[in-house]
């Protein structure tokens, strides 16, 4: 496999054959995210995929699942995408599911008939980083969008009938709108109520704008138990219908796996527990904390 620079992927596709479509991400301005800062971004050929298809056939001719990578592949073109995932879907006779990750703007990009065109290949979920709810933390972060576009998006995947899985970043709006973060995160995730929804914690990457700003105090890095009151406060405002709620990255103080609504309290009365305590020791330690 012809991999270029370090290569991502969501933790649920830890047993996916990974294969990377296009190198970096097509965005690459977040201030936090130091993933793809290496990379230009760029699509790859259909004969290098099929390169690396063919190397896959050797050893892992019957995966199940397969992930298209790097950070949003789903940018690319629908005429050139379509011959891509059908080439995945012909190679691969036990395959279950394509994931593969989206922003904003290439979801938007894809038309609800196209989406499901793509859904009937075989791509099965989107991962979609939502980060926040609150709009001024996303513009400080330079998302590059707007809550009412993601929200276009978000309901474009669902109605294709393709699984929608986002991600949103505690500690993101840093300790002056540390709340205001949770609160419109949380009601966020309500408006949009994704199948899965994964909460990471921030960590400041060396090198990124974002470790600049706190190198000059610009921006100061909520503590862990007020990461813990995020997480709260954003489970407390969320009325969502059916979603799986998880904070069991490895970037997190406190793991969290929840049915929401079904498992909202008693998830809410574990981090309060916490909270009350005060006990580092059940906490994730300093060390073991990672993206």
């Amino acid at each position: 496999m012809k991999y270029e620079g370090a290569i991502y992927r969501p933790p649920s596709e830890a047993d996916s054959l990974i294969l990377q479509v296009t190198i970096g991400c097509s965005h690459n301005k977040c201030t936090f995210c130091g993933s793809f800062k290496e990379k230009k971004f760029r699509v790859r050929s259909l004969e290098e995929v099929k390169e690396d298809v063919e190397e896959a056939k050797q050893y892992a001719r019957y995966i199940r699942k397969v992930f298209i990578a790097d950070g949003d592949a789903l940018i690319i073109p629908q005429k050139r995408l379509v011959p891509i995932v059908q080439l995945i879907k012909d190679s691969f006779p036990r395959l279950e599911r394509i994931g593969i990750y989206g922003n904003t703007k290439s979801i938007l990009k894809k038309s609800v008939e196209e989406l499901k065109t793509l859904k009937e290949l075989g791509v099965g979920i989107i991962y979609l980083g939502v980060e926040s709810g609150d709009q001024v933390t996303l513009d400080r972060v330079c998302k590059g969008t707007i809550l009412d576009k993601t929200a276009e998006a978000s309901k474009r995947v669902k109605d294709a009938g393709i699984i929608l899985s986002v991600t949103v970043l505690l500690g993101l709006g840093g300790v002056e709108r540390s709340r205001i973060h949770a609160e419109e995160t949380g009601k966020f995730l309500s408006r949009i109520d994704p199948d899965y929804a994964g909460a990471l914690s921030v960590i400041v990457v060396p090198g990124t704008p974002l470790a600049e700003e706190v190198r000059k105090g610009t921006f100061v890095v909520p503590d862990p138990y007020m990461l813990l009151e995020e997480l709260a406060i954003m489970i407390k405002n969320t009325d969502v219908t059916h979603t799986y709620f998880a904070s069991n990255h490895a970037s997190n103080y406190l793991p969290v796996k929840a049915w929401l609504p079904e498992e909202k309290e008693k998830t809410l009365k574990a981090i309060e527990h916490v909270l009350k305590k005060r006990d580092p020791s059940l906490l994730r330690p300093e060390f073991m904390r990672a993206l």
